[in-house]
């Protein structure tokens, strides 16, 4: 085959530009789009700052615990390097791959998960039975269940894109899953974690076109689902009562609420300065896990909280826009499930400290203290850096009016 060349006077001679070999180098390399470079930069940010909170917020409880401030952000430091290998690995290698091994992956999450509710197996704090693990090197296996369930059902919908008209050929199949995935994760027991998940998957079948009337009657289904959960059983009663009236109970039940909104009140406008926080001089429970957006408020004032709500904003336009311009159906439903999965979660843990939503126990992606939520949100982040990599092939008019 001869390589065209320009007929123009001008430019005889010249050969044109290798159009399918440059589309090609591109389809292996990818290309740095502004939405990558926006998502790396946020994330960079994010990640940063959440160390320097984790040092921050777990001071006190690391010197009462290991003797001194910094074993915390030691430990924070360790998961973010780990993170940072599963970010590379979701970012470099093709998001196909990991399509492959989709099924395996859910089995995998579904089979630990089993694991946790197994006496003497699974680790137990605070009442709650989520991890697995020995000493300080813990995972919870409901994080996993997240990833691998989302690839499960992005390749589920995908394939049956023909059929996504017949809710018992794409919606049931899904909801099966995701109640068998839900339920083990309630018997650990961890609500918060459930409700990420479901909206997560929901999201996502809203995106592949199911029909709106029986996706209706699911989510109605589990939001009644979960004020029984709710409403029968004690402790999560009582978190709803404190939401609803913190001061019924003001140094029980309700202390967290209130002291969260303290914290936020003293920080003011501009914060107290880094470090200067008094809630986690042990006023304020979990201060580094769930509650670090308290001390945030706190040290840095409402100034560094909206900035904080900003970037995570920041998040879900730009994991909405990628979504938008993904190459295929496949990886436009994975990226619309992590952007659900980090918002929803962020905007619970965050509603939860400002006194909008009940406590949740879930905590603030990239920023609280946590091993295996940490891993997980950066290994999805870095599929959906790689889904921003590899865009869709922009239109002839679009590419003419570019050059």
């Amino acid at each position: 085959m001869t390589t065209p060349t320009f007929n123009h006077p001008a430019l005889r001679g010249r050969t044109a530009p290798r159009t399918a070999t440059r589309r090609r180098r591109l389809a292996l390399g990818g290309q740095a789009t502004n939405s990558f470079w926006l998502l790396a930069s946020l994330l960079v940010v994010l990640n940063m700052f959440g160390l320097v909170m984790v040092m921050s917020a777990g001071s006190v409880d690391s010197v009462r615990s290991g003797g001194v401030p910094w074993s915390y952000f030691q430990r924070q430091l360790l998961w973010t390097a780990l993170g940072a290998v599963a970010l590379t690995a979701t970012l470099m290698v093709s998001v196909d791959f990991w399509r492959r091994f989709a099924p395996p992956l859910l089995l995998i999450s579904i089979g630990l998960l089993v694991l946790v509710i197994v006496p003497g197996v699974g680790v137990t704090v605070n009442g709650a039975t989520r991890w697995l693990g020995v000493g300080p090197l813990q995972v919870q296996p409901a994080e996993f269940a997240k990833f691998g369930l989302l690839l499960f059902v992005a390749d589920l919908l995908d394939r049956r894109s023909d059929r996504v008209g017949d809710w018992r050929q794409s919606l049931k199949p899904v909801v099966i899953f995701l109640v068998v995935v839900s339920t083990l994760i309630m018997l650990q027991p961890n609500l918060g974690t459930t409700l990420i998940i479901a909206a997560m998957v929901l999201a996502m079948l809203a995106m592949s076109g199911v029909p709106l009337v029986p996706l209706s009657v699911v989510g109605v289904a589990g939001a009644a689902i979960a004020a029984l959960f709710v409403a029968y059983t004690p402790f999560r009663r009582t978190r709803f009562l404190r939401f609803l009236n913190p001061w019924g109970d003001p140094t029980g039940s309700g202390l967290q609420n209130i002291q969260s909104l303290v914290g936020m009140a003293n920080g003011g406008w501009l914060g107290q300065g880094l470090g200067r926080s008094t809630a986690k001089w042990g006023f304020l429970p979990y201060a580094h896990t769930d509650f670090i957006f308290a001390v945030i408020g706190e040290e840095f004032g409402l100034l560094g909280a909206l900035t904080v709500v900003g970037l995570f904003l920041g998040i879900t336009v730009t994991g909405a826009w990628i979504a938008t311009r993904a190459k295929d159906r496949f990886s436009m439903l994975v990226a619309t499930g992590i952007t659900a999965w980090l918002s929803i979660q962020a905007f619970m843990n965050i509603g939860a400290v400002i006194g909008i939503m009940p406590i949740t126990g879930v905590p603030l992606p990239f920023v609280s203290f946590g091993g295996s939520s940490l891993m997980i949100n950066l290994a999805a982040t870095g599929m959906l850096l790689n889904i921003a990599r590899h865009p869709a092939e922009a239109p002839a008019r679009t590419r003419r009016a570019a050059r």
